[in-house]
């Protein structure tokens, strides 16, 4: 038999159609689904059902954000269909499990979701989000059992090339499916938060474990045992080795992608299916990006009815708000810049409901969209309406504290739209954005991994680094509509090939 199926297990996957994802891995999972799905890849994604999805939130009468669980979009039931359900064992106790599909062409999501006994279902109810430290431990012993089972008596281990591993709580599928020998393992957070440790006696009684630690961080056990691993750009690569020192010789990196077709806007298509792009002029990418902008304005005035967008810049802040992403950055610009007043600002994103500094921004965002009529918030930004906003603003930002951030993807959208990005110097901006060119690089380039929260250099880097995001943003709103921005469009859509995702499974799977 063919081993020719390709099985990526991850905590999250961002689909159209379902709210299962929390930010850019899920994201970053969605868009490798779809283009394999396009190319007839045997690809299957592997993680949990989360009936509840993640987190939205509403607000009392003094604008205290209120976290709830997130309603799903469409019943589960039409999108998804149920197969055979099977039981494992954890806690000594038996747990079923019923496997859902969502399937395109030959390439599937599988999702596991945790039936009974009632105890044991509610700790995957919701993404990232658990009642105690271990509702988390046992969550991902579940998505690891789960594989493990599907893997070996519904796919058949023999037909499986590769098991690739995304983020350190999917390591613990080595445990579960010790006989399978092809696995590697993708790290896509260079900060602490992304190498959780757990109890090697619980880790001992679920798997047959043996450690002479007590505790035992997940990324070490995948890096132990997968064959090769993964970081998502160059500059994370460098950090990552410098961490996992004993591991440096396994570890390499392929720079994330952007799904084109499902980021790109169909007036930007258009213009590149009816011209090359080497002969596609300034005027051609302005028109089609004013069309693109048009159909922001609409989406703009559920949000604030009489905003008017179409004579200044639109600059967007989009992505989960915590701190090493800085969103501090543009809520001090717009308070600060004397430009301010010359653009819209559309600002927004989720933050983890224990993240008390990613409340307290997602607070700051809702008082600035009060205090000023150019302010929007988006306390809704998804997978669906981030297609809108991407392709129809005019300026992206891109503002992570530098060696925080792995890769990245947004900038790479927006430049896949012909939009220019003002962005730190780090993921993988550093390959794709051309200061001056289809954009504008700020603030230092640093390759340790400086604790942001706790290192007094910190916040020297901050006024630095702000001094000069400060500059080159209100450089861009100062020559929006211009010749020079013009070129800086076409600069950015020029981008178009070398951010295709299928850059990534080619070298992922095909090379």
């Amino acid at each position: 038999m063919i081993n020719d199926v390709i099985i990526s297990v991850t905590p999250e996957v961002a689909l159209d159609e379902i709210y299962s994802y929390a930010g850019g891995l899920g994201i970053l999972e969605g868009d490798k689904f779809y283009a394999a799905a396009s190319r007839n890849l045997k690809y299957y994604v592997l993680t949990i059902l989360y009936k509840k999805g993640y987190v939205d939130y509403s607000f009392d009468e003094n604008d205290n954000p209120i976290p709830m669980p997130q309603s799903q979009p469409f019943p589960l039931e039409s999108i998804l269909k149920p197969e055979a359900e099977f039981q494992i064992t954890i806690k000594s106790k038996n747990v079923f499990v019923r496997p859902w599909i969502y399937e395109r062409g030959i390439s599937k999501v599988v999702f596991f979701e945790s039936m009974c006994p009632e105890f044991f279902r509610g700790f995957c109810d919701r993404l990232y989000i658990e009642n105690s430290y271990e509702e988390k431990i046992y969550k991902y012993i579940f998505l690891a059992k789960s594989v493990a089972y599907y893997i070996k008596n519904v796919i058949g281990i023999e037909r499986v090339k590769n098991i690739d591993l995304q983020e350190a709580y999917t390591a613990l599928v080595t445990l579960a499916l010790p006989d399978f020998k092809n696995y590697r393992f993708t790290t896509h957070t260079p900060g602490p938060w992304g190498h959780p440790v757990y109890p090697s006696p619980i880790l001992s009684e679920e798997f047959g474990y043996k450690s002479n630690d007590e505790f035992i961080t997940l990324t070490k056990i995948g890096l132990e045992n997968s064959v090769l691993s993964y970081t998502v750009s160059a500059k994370h690569e460098e950090i990552t080795k410098k961490v996992f020192d004993e591991y440096k010789d396994k570890i390499t990196h392929v720079t994330n992608g952007v799904n084109l077709n499902r980021w790109v806007s169909d007036h930007i298509k258009n213009l590149l299916n009816s011209k090359e792009i080497e002969k596609i002029e300034k005027e051609d990418i302005w028109e089609a990006h004013i069309k693109s902008k048009t159909e922001l304005g609409f989406l703009l005035k559920n949000y604030k009815p009489d905003i008017k967008i179409y004579d200044k810049p639109v600059v967007i802040w989009l992505r989960r708000l915590t701190s090493y992403k800085r969103p501090y950055f543009i809520t001090k610009f717009i308070e600060e810049s004397s430009l301010s007043k010359e653009a819209i600002f559309v600002i927004g994103g989720k933050a983890h409901p224990n993240d008390k500094e990613g409340i307290n921004y997602l607070k700051e965002f809702r008082k600035l969209s009060k205090k000023y009529s150019n302010v929007i918030h988006v306390h809704n930004y998804d997978a669906l309406n981030a297609k809108t906003f991407i392709s129809g603003s005019d300026i992206q930002t891109f503002t992570p504290f530098s060696g925080w951030e792995a890769c990245g993807t947004s900038y790479m959208k927006s430049l896949a739209n012909g939009v220019p990005v003002v962005g730190a110097k780090d993921g993988g901006a550093l390959e794709v954005i051309k200061h001056g060119e289809n954009g504008w690089l700020f603030g230092q380039d640093i390759r340790d991994l400086i604790n942001f929260y706790t290192d007094p250099t910190a916040k020297e880097i901050d006024e630095k680094d702000f001094e000069e995001f400060s500059n080159y943003l209100e450089n861009a709103i100062k020559i929006y509509g211009k010749e020079e921005y013009k070129q800086m469009e076409l600069n950015a859509l020029k981008t178009y090939k070398l951010v295709d995702i299928n850059n990534v499974l080619n070298k992922l799977y095909l090379e």
